[in-house]
């Protein structure tokens, strides 16, 4: 069994922090332009923060597939943050989402 070293690791910790903070990044973008009416430009901004996350998505499953092969991995505190990272952006993504469509609702009640 190989050992995957530490440095190996904190490397996909950091690209996945990177890519996932510009995801969210770019879902607090979308918001602001939901709440200015600009739904069109809110739903692009949105595909490019989801760009963002399949990215670190693709880190994360890079991992898991290292593990899955028989890869020792020894847990770092930084890919458990990269991990939160993730998570919590992906999450807002999909919050934001529901939120366009409340936004364009009441858009067309006013």
């Amino acid at each position: 069994m190989t050992k995957m070293p530490a440095d190996q690791i904190q490397a996909v910790a950091f690209e996945i922090i990177i890519s996932a903070g510009d995801g969210r990044t770019k879902v607090h973008e979308a918001i602001q332009e939901m709440r200015k009416g600009n739904f069109t430009e809110a739903e692009a901004i949105l595909e490019d923060a989801n760009d963002s996350f399949v990215t670190a998505h693709k880190a994360q499953t890079s991992m898991l597939q290292e593990y899955a092969g028989g890869t020792e991995i020894t847990m770092e505190i930084i890919f458990v943050h990269a991990q939160d990272h993730l998570m919590t952006g992906m999450l807002y993504k999909d919050m934001a989402e529901d939120m366009l469509e409340l936004y364009k609702r009441l858009d067309a009640i006013e």
